[in-house]
């Protein structure tokens, strides 16, 4: 768990100096979410031409657990009866994601089949459908390892997937002008000492159950269900300074950021080329998609567009809480999709192995 001393600890200190540097540089540039951003950019762009970053393990689940405590608290009576009478629009957009992920599979397997072809055709479909399952990166590789895919190709795919949503959406928001739609009750932004140390313990304990229980995201999860359990019930114990939550999202940035090494860049360029075309097309239909539903739920396009968008829970969910674009909705829509995600992704395709064997 610890890094080996003495490099690994230089190298995971000075990183985190080259992402506090970059976050500072974002705050003063007025970027969005600029303590996630700044790290991420910095960190991939050192990354890939060839400095050692390193990212230590303890530091990411850290700060998966500040920001899942922090996005708990939005979820008062009033927002989840709210979130409660949508589970239609919700079970929409799971739907929407498992046959937009289905699409873009198909669309790999159909362009990359002659370029792949070191691949058996059972180890071409199962690296084409897993890369482009919309959720549940680490997880989706090792389903996918199961299945004797290529493992590498999967999760490239899904890093470089949540990289490009995570710089393009918060960007093409900021441009849009939208932010405040959130309104916390003052309870909920008040800062108190014992209630926090209560809140952290408690938050402590689902996180470490979630992980005993072996489930995804575990320090996320069990920090932000223990958190609406709470404030559902109308349970206020304090607010998560705003110093916490800026470092949970440096630490969070540059975790994603550290995957971006030169080998990266040289991991089948056609194939990295395909995947951020295709990100880009998904994105632009994820937007269509949330501009219906907004129609339907009369919520503002803004959530929907974060709440379908095909990125990470943790970074599409930051998005909401920073630009305060109904937090609520947003974590309720790509919660559920991940747990969609997880729970059907492997059954679906053992079921079309069956149905339609290669």
């Amino acid at each position: 768990m610890l890094p080996h001393p003495p490099n690994a600890w230089r190298r995971v200190a000075l990183t985190l100096l080259l992402a506090y540097a970059s976050a500072r540089l974002c705050v003063w540039l007025q970027t969005p979410i600029p303590w996630m951003i700044g790290p991420l950019v910095a960190t991939s762009l050192v990354s890939v031409l060839g400095a050692r970053t390193e990212s230590w393990v303890p530091f990411r689940n850290a700060g998966q657990w500040v920001i899942g405590a922090a996005l708990g608290l939005y979820f008062t009576p009033a927002v989840g009866a709210l979130v409660a009478g949508l589970w239609w629009a919700i079970a929409l957009g799971i739907a929407w994601a498992l046959a937009l992920g289905l699409g873009f599979g198909a669309w790999l397997r159909h362009h990359h089949g002659a370029h792949l072809s070191s691949l058996t055709p059972t180890q071409l479909r199962s690296t084409t459908y897993f890369a482009s399952a919309i959720g549940g990166a680490s997880e989706m590789t090792l389903i996918a390892e199961r299945h004797g895919a290529r493992t590498d190709l999967v999760a490239a795919a899904h890093s470089l997937r949540v990289l490009l949503v995570t710089l393009t959406i918060p960007f093409a928001l900021q441009f849009w002008g939208v932010q405040g739609i959130d309104r916390l009750p003052d309870a909920l932004r008040e800062v108190h000492a014992q209630g926090l140390l209560w809140l952290a313990g408690l938050t402590l304990l689902g996180a470490l159950l979630m992980q005993r229980l072996g489930r995804a995201n575990p320090w996320f999860m069990g920090a932000l269900l223990v958190t609406m359990g709470l404030t559902l019930s109308g349970v206020v114990l304090s607010a998560i300074p705003v110093s916490l939550t800026n470092a949970a999202q440096l630490v969070i940035g540059v975790s994603l950021g550290v995957r971006f090494t030169p080998a990266f860049v040289h991991t089948a360029p056609r194939w990295m080329g395909s995947v951020a075309l295709a990100s880009g097309a998904m994105m632009a239909l994820c937007a269509v998609f949330a501009w219906v539903l907004a129609a339907l739920t009369g919520l503002h396009p803004a959530t929907l567009v974060l709440g379908t968008s095909p990125g990470g829970i943790a970074e599409m969910a930051i998005t909401a809480k920073v630009l305060q674009l109904g937090v609520p909705v947003v974590t309720a829509f790509q919660v559920c999709r991940l747990v969609a995600v997880l729970v059907l992704a492997e059954p679906v395709y053992r079921l079309w192995m069956r149905r339609w064997p290669v």
